[in-house]
């Protein structure tokens, strides 16, 4: 199998890096937020990582992946950001 690293690969291992990091060393006021906030990087890591396979079923190209995968980061951002308001 050929390894293709795409754009939501990259933010499926850096939501585990980061998640891993605040399980390895806590904060020292340590509220239950935070340990919702570890479980919900898992579960983001999840889902980028299984939208990145369906994505990689349904286009062949490199390119295209790459092109829908940032359009899919682009969009959920934005969309994070407008009802964050």
């Amino acid at each position: 199998m050929k390894l293709r690293v795409t754009p939501l690969n990259i933010a499926a291992a850096l939501s585990l890096v980061f998640a891993a990091y605040l399980f390895l060393f806590p904060s020292h006021n340590e509220y239950g937020i935070h340990t919702l906030f570890k479980f919900l990087l898992i579960v983001l890591a999840l889902v980028f990582f299984i939208s990145d396979l369906i994505f990689r079923y349904s286009f062949k190209s490199l390119k295209k992946i790459w092109l829908v995968e940032i359009g899919f980061i682009a969009f959920t951002v934005l969309l994070i950001l407008i009802i964050k308001k």
